[in-house]
C-alpha cells in the first residue's frame, strides 16, 4: 500500500457559536466562491459547542483574528493511504476501520496525535508537520511513502525525513478511558456534484448559519436524544456531507448522492471533557476494536471532542464492543 503526504499545510481552528456572525461572509467565500480564493482544502464541522474549521494555509488568510477564534498552534499536514491506485477500498470494512492495524495504531504507540477527517470519498489523517519525521519512521517498513509536491509524487525515504530522529522520545501516558455518547439521530454520508453548490446554497446556507442550535456553553447532557452535527468539506474540488436524515430532508435529493445501498449511520461520540489535541491514542481506542469486529466506521476529530459513524445495523454490537473495552481498561 502507499501512504501519501498530501501538499497540503493545514490550521485547525475553531469559531464560537456567538462569534459565527464575525467569520460568515469569509466562510461563505471558502465554500461557495472557488474562483475567488486559492483555497484548496477546507472542512467545516458544527457540533453543539462550536463550529470546527480545518483549512489551508491560503484558507487561513481569510479569518481575521478575533477573540471567537481559537487556532491550534501546530501546522497540520494530511496523509492519506492509497491501496490498488485508488484512495477508497474494496466493498469490506470502509473509513478509519481499514486503516485502524496500519496506521492509527502504530501512530499511537509512537505518542503521535493524530486528527482524523473521514470524508464521503477517503479518509485523512492529519498529523502535526513536526512530528513528520517520527510519522515516516514509524510506518515505512508497511508503506511505500510518497510526498506530493508540485503535483508529482516523489519518493520518501526513512533518512529523508528523519534526520537522525528515531523516535519520540515521550513518556508514555496512561491510557484515559473516555466515555461516550451515543445519540438517536440517523446520519448520512453524502456528495455532490461542486458544480451544482449554487442550486443548494440557500439551504446549505440556512443549515449551517440560521439553524437552531444550543447556545453557546451548552452542554450535551448524557441522555440527550439527539445531537447537533452538520459536517462539510470541500477538498481538492471534492464536496463531502454528513448530517442528520432531518438536515438532509431539506435538501434536494436529485442533487446529493450516496452509496448504492443508501446506507444510513450512528454517531458515537467520544469524550466527556473537551479532549485537546496533546492525548494520543483516543483515535486507536475506538478505532480498535471496531477493527477488531470488522465494523466499518467514518471518524471526524473537531476541536472539542471526538466522532465516529458506524453502520445503523451495527449499533448494538459496537455498544457492546466499547462497554467490553472500557471494562478491560479500567479493570
Amino acid at each position: 500500500m502507499d501512504l501519501h503526504i498530501l501538499d497540503h499545510r493545514l490550521r485547525v481552528t475553531c469559531i464560537s457559536k456567538s462569534g459565527l456572525e464575525h467569520y460568515t461572509h469569509p466562510l461563505i467565500k471558502l465554500i461557495f466562491l472557488r474562483n475567488r480564493t486559492r483555497c484548496k482544502f477546507f472542512s467545516l464541522t458544527e457540533t453543539p459547542e462550536n463550529y470546527t474549521v480545518v483549512l489551508d494555509e491560503e484558507g487561513f488568510k481569510e479569518l481575521q483574528p478575533s477573540e471567537h477564534l481559537q487556532v491550534e498552534g501546530s501546522t497540520w499536514l494530511p496523509l492519506n493511504v492509497v491501496s490498488n491506485g485508488n484512495a477508497s477500498s474494496s466493498s469490506q470494512a470502509v473509513g478509519v476501520t481499514k486503516i485502524a492495524k496500519s496506521v492509527i495504531a502504530p501512530l499511537a504507540e509512537q505518542h503521535v496525535s493524530v486528527f482524523m477527517l473521514s470524508t464521503y470519498q477517503t479518509d485523512f489523517i492529519l498529523v502535526r508537520e513536526k512530528d513528520l519525521s517520527v510519522v515516516v519512521e514509524t510506518l515505512v517498513e508497511e508503506f511505500n511513502i510518497f510526498r506530493e509536491e508540485g503535483g508529482e509524487s516523489v519518493p520518501v525515504h526513512s533518512q529523508d525525513a528523519c534526520n537522525g530522529l528515531q523516535r519520540n522520545g515521550r513518556e508514555v501516558p496512561h491510557a484515559t478511558v473516555h466515555p461516550v455518547l451515543i445519540p438517536e439521530n440517523q446520519f448520512c454520508v453524502m456528495s455532490l456534484d461542486p458544480d451544482t453548490l449554487p442550486a443548494i446554497a440557500t439551504t446549505l446556507i440556512d443549515v449551517l448559519f440560521y439553524s437552531n442550535s444550543p447556545k453557546e456553553g451548552a452542554s450535551v447532557d448524557q441522555d440527550m436524544e439527539c445531537i447537533k452535527f452538520f459536517s462539510f468539506s470541500l477538498i481538492d474540488g471534492y464536496v463531502s456531507l454528513v448530517m442528520d436524515t432531518e438536515a438532509q430532508r431539506q435538501f434536494p435529493a436529485d442533487l446529493l448522492f450516496t452509496s448504492s445501498s443508501g446506507e444510513l449511520w450512528r454517531m458515537v461520540r467520544i469524550g466527556g471533557q473537551p479532549l485537546g489535541f496533546d492525548e494520543c491514542g483516543i483515535v486507536a481506542q475506538i478505532s480498535q476494536p471496531l477493527a477488531d469486529s470488522d465494523i466499518s466506521a467514518y471518524y471526524i476529530s473537531t476541536f472539542s471532542f471526538d466522532h465516529a459513524l458506524v453502520p445503523e445495523e451495527d449499533i448494538v454490537s459496537v455498544t457492546e464492543v466499547l462497554r467490553a473495552q472500557r471494562k478491560d481498561m479500567s479493570s
